[in-house]
């Protein structure tokens, strides 16, 4: 695969510890410690009352992220091309449905299951913008951030606009979790432009690449990193905080990891 390449306008942020990109910055650059505490969401004030009360974490998330990184870049959110990548879904959701369908009482709700789709973050993305530009959905389990992150560079360099990435991973209760063991929230959101303008924050370029990932020199970040698959952003995140010129590789598959060179704009 050839380079695919794009400008970073925007970044949008909010884990366990991480309130938003430029409380971030401070982070992953050590200006202040990190601290593993619970991941603390904004209310989806753009959403109508009615589906804020509806929708679940990673639809909340996702509106988080996506309005932050816009915000950053200084762009119009019901004009972004959009990718939304998810190892899952919505786990509590998830986890209700199914004890739903182990009891007797088999009638699940037109809100469970329209809030159980994978595109359910697009949807309510779409009602709280009004965005009629494309928009895809993908899962690539624990390669998901870097699934989105080619998804949304080809979309670059396919129609040259800008195009948003949400990528989000939200925990399931038990026994689920026992399963599938993600601690905590994570979501990350990208603009990336065509081409450079006064916005733009750094050139990326990707490729596929062999080899292991660049891991966290932090040790908590380093397990933050491994334990969510949104947070295998991490590195080119650090990166970006300390507006230097890197090269890493970030996970993507298990036979193929994704090489990433970053170079800040003046």
């Amino acid at each position: 695969m050839s380079k695919l390449t794009g400008y970073i306008e925007g970044i949008g942020l909010i884990g366990p510890g991480l309130t938003d990109w430029p409380h971030a910055i401070r982070v992953l650059t050590g200006e202040l410690g990190y601290e593993n505490q619970a991941t603390v969401i904004p209310a989806p004030t753009a959403l109508p009352a009615a589906e804020r009360r509806r929708c679940g974490a990673i639809v909340k998330l996702s509106l988080a992220v996506g309005y932050q990184a816009a915000a950053h870049a200084g762009a119009d959110v019901a004009a972004l091309s959009t990718v939304f990548a998810a190892s899952g879904g919505d786990g509590v959701n998830c986890h209700e449905i199914c004890q739903m369908l182990a009891s007797d009482d088999r009638q699940i709700s037109p809100t469970r299951f329209h809030n159980s789709v994978h595109n359910a973050a697009a949807g309510y993305w779409g009602i709280a913008t009004g965005a009629m530009a494309p928009s895809s959905v993908l899962c690539a389990y624990d390669g998901s951030f870097g699934a989105g992150l080619l998804e949304a560079l080809a979309c670059v360099a396919a129609d040259s606009i800008p195009t948003l990435l949400i990528a989000c991973d939200t925990p399931y209760p038990e026994p689920l979790r026992t399963t599938r063991p993600i601690p905590n929230e994570f979501g990350v959101a990208l603009v990336l432009a065509p081409q450079q303008t006064e916005r733009s924050q750094a050139r990326i370029d990707v490729s596929l690449a062999a080899g292991t990932a660049t891991p966290m020199t932090d040790a908590a970040l380093e397990q933050l990193r491994k334990a969510i698959p949104a947070a295998r952003s991490l590195p080119m995140l650090q990166a970006m905080a300390a507006r230097e010129k890197a090269r890493l590789v970030l996970d993507y598959l298990d036979s193929s990891l994704l090489a990433v060179e970053l170079s800040p704009c003046a």
